[in-house]
């Protein structure tokens, strides 16, 4: 930072043309997203570049080193933790970024991934520290069966880093107050919402049908898609059992990425089949599709379903939302901030363990509810396609980057006053 810039103090830092640098450390960032935190970063790092001298430190491989702007450098496994847990490896990457965070005035770190590097970066280089939230270790014990001990880990990082944050970015009140659940040693004055957001010039209704009959999905019948990675928090076993109590001419569309473990993949696929036994148009597209194919089958859908158990925000209904679609979502975390019930969409009740597992009190009556739900918009289809431009209005009108930014950089100019 120019000293011509701290000689006015860091309160007022970005009122001046020097530029602040931040650096953001991230797992996720393009081409290489595979989730709503790798979204949220892309998106906020292409509107950010044009404010400040903005470095990204991207775990993974090397990838182009400019971003609108923002200079991008990139950190694979360190070679002598090729074959340690993956928790261990992560913590190795988060070494390796350190000395390269010297020089920055300010560290934002997103996900526990990065946290550790957030965190000892800030000491090392006594800078502040901002952590954004997308989801929370203690509300997602079911990484256990992923990681082992590794879930210990990271659970210790993501407490550590909080804990010792100049700040920390909430991306919905919903997620704010888990926050102060699972940490309520933290300061209240010190989490702030910011929500995601959506690009409505890149999510937006797409009239064509070639990627639809590409993919084997019929643009002339009714539909219910599903975009999203095959998790427990994402609660897809229940939207399939949901799916065999819609009419028989109704598609499913799961656009779905590899299961955490085997055995959901064994659940998932096991119910899958028991659909396709009794019913046609159950497609299943594996893998990550092109943004703009994933549009075309937004922009298609009658409905999009979102039966998460466990969601801070659920970016993915807003990007349904964007393409004109109405969706039907389990009332959890912060997807009430983003649909609005009965105006873009349905919001389906869903009473919970208190254990952080989020497994329904009642797995029966939630999957009734729902298919209830998604029925209601299915019976109804223009009564749909309207809460779909409702949909499409809310989202540019509440979610836009821009303001995201300005947001951002308020909690920045707050944790740089100290």
């Amino acid at each position: 930072m120019d000293t011509t810039a701290s000689h006015y103090g860091k309160a007022h830092i970005f009122d001046y043309v020097v530029k602040v640098r931040v650096d953001i450390v991230t797992k996720e960032f393009p081409p290489a997203i595979y989730g709503g935190a790798g979204v949220h970063v892309a998106e906020l790092g292409r509107v950010l570049a044009p404010l400040l001298d903005l470095r990204v430190r991207a775990f993974g491989d090397p990838r182009p080193e400019d971003y609108h702007g923002a200079r991008v450098s990139s950190y694979g496994v360190p070679a002598d933790l090729a074959t340690a847990n993956p928790a261990v490896q992560t913590l190795g990457t988060d070494l390796a970024i350190l000395s390269d965070l010297q020089g920055a005035d300010l560290v934002h770190s997103h996900t526990w991934y990065a946290n550790m590097a957030g965190h000892l970066g800030s000491l090392l280089h006594g800078i502040p520290h901002v952590v954004s939230a997308h989801s929370l270790e203690p509300l997602r014990p079911w990484k256990a069966e992923q990681l082992g001990g590794g879930y210990a880990l990271s659970s210790w990082a993501e407490s550590t880093a909080y804990h010792g944050a100049a700040a920390v970015i909430a991306v919905s009140a919903g997620m704010r107050d888990d926050i102060l659940r699972a940490y309520p040693a933290i300061d209240p004055a010190k989490v702030h919402v910011v929500h995601n957001g959506i690009d409505v010039d890149t999510w937006r209704p797409d009239p064509h049908t070639d990627a639809l009959v590409r993919l084997g999905i019929d643009p002339d019948k009714r539909s219910v898609a599903f975009v999203g990675r095959i998790t427990r928090q994402k609660g897809v076993p229940y939207l399939l059992r949901a799916a065999a109590l819609l009419p028989e001419d109704v598609q499913l569309v799961l656009c779905a990425g590899a299961a955490d473990t085997p055995e959901l993949a064994d659940e998932v696929n096991g119910l899958i089949e028991g659909l396709r036994a009794t019913r046609d148009g159950v497609v299943v597209i594996e893998g990550m599709l092109p943004r703009a194919d994933v549009v075309q089958i937004l922009s298609h859908a009658t409905v999009f379903a979102c039966p998460s158990v466990y969601e801070p925000l659920g970016i993915v209904n807003l990007e349904a939302m964007a393409c004109g679609t109405a969706v039907v979502a389990s009332a959890v975390g912060g997807i009430p901030e983003v649909v609005a019930d009965g105006e873009t969409g349905y919001l389906v009740p869903l009473e919970q363990l208190q254990d952080g597992t989020g497994t329904p009190l009642d797995a029966e009556g939630f999957v009734a509810d729902f298919a209830a739900a998604l029925n209601r918009a299915l019976e109804d289809p223009d009564r749909a396609a309207a809460m779909g431009r409702a949909g499409r209005e809310r989202a540019a009108a509440h979610f836009s980057w821009d303001s995201i930014a300005e947001k951002t950089l308020e909690v920045y100019r707050a944790a740089l006053a100290g």
